[in-house]
């Protein structure tokens, strides 16, 4: 999982690009979370508790895009994903899907998230 951060200093704007299959996850972090903190403490928050009780499934709902979090997993998807739209899954969608929903380990994620707030508070 890689991620390249990029700050457009006259516009005052934070882009995330993405390795092939974490677009979503970029799309997330940039606009969703972006230069929130309050979002970036409860995204931490959640990362703890899901370390504590793996059990439970720690749920950010965002406007698009949301992220859930259960145990060592952290999955991020596009919130019409979870609305009951089933496709077949040979479906045309296929691709588009990857770009719409992506899993990763909860250590690498909460890399993502800690580089993502150096990068804000570097000038």
């Amino acid at each position: 999982m890689e991620f390249e951060f990029i700050r457009n200093t006259l516009m005052g704007e934070y882009y995330v690009k993405s390795s092939m299959g974490h677009e979503i996850i970029a799309r997330w972090l940039q606009e969703e979370i972006g230069k929130d903190w309050q979002k970036i403490a409860h995204v931490e928050c959640l990362i703890d508790n899901a370390r504590a009780n793996p059990q439970q499934d720690n749920v950010l709902e965002g406007t698009e895009i949301s992220l859930s979090i259960q145990g060592d997993e952290v999955t991020v998807q596009e919130n019409v994903l979870t609305h009951g739209h089933e496709m077949d899954s040979d479906s045309e969608f296929d691709f588009y899907d990857s770009e719409s929903h992506a899993v990763c380990g909860i250590e690498d994620f909460e890399e993502l998230i800690e580089q993502w707030k150096t990068f804000l508070t570097t000038k």
